[in-house]
């Protein structure tokens, strides 16, 4: 006998998140490095699902422009998040204008913040990239 409760809840609801192994998670994080996936890097780097950009210029996150992002729009992103180091700092407004225009959301926080926030969205197949500033 099925009661009206059970029979009201019709989706399962999973509460644990499986890590994915077809993208790429930050795996850790620390002074001077992050490892993603089995790699370490040690300087900024851009990660999003399937790209690493280690090789990434990064300037100061307040003089963080539109003329830098080139890479970053170019994997089409719906979220940026911005990794800011030990502590969070932000962006220009201008730069949050220039991806707002886009329709791109910008988060920034700190660089562990943003490494767990940015594993959680790419795990449920959100198209994020992560801006990562390694200090």
């Amino acid at each position: 006998m099925t009661s009206s409760l059970t029979r009201r809840i019709v989706p399962a609801m999973k509460f644990t998140l499986d890590a994915r192994r077809d993208v790429n998670l930050v795996r850790g994080y620390g002074a001077g490095a992050v490892r993603i996936g089995e790699r370490v890097v040690h300087a900024s780097c851009i990660v999003a699902a399937q790209t690493l950009i280690t090789e990434w210029e990064a300037p100061r996150i307040e003089a963080l422009g539109a003329e830098h992002l080139g890479a970053v729009l170019a994997l089409d992103p719906e979220i940026v998040i911005l990794g800011t180091g030990a502590k969070q700092r932000f962006p220009s407004a201008a730069l949050r204008e220039t991806l707002a225009a886009r329709g791109i959301g910008v988060e920034a926080m700190d660089l562990g913040a943003a490494c767990r926030t940015y594993n959680i969205l790419v795990q449920e197949e959100r198209r994020v990239v992560a801006l990562l500033y390694v200090e």
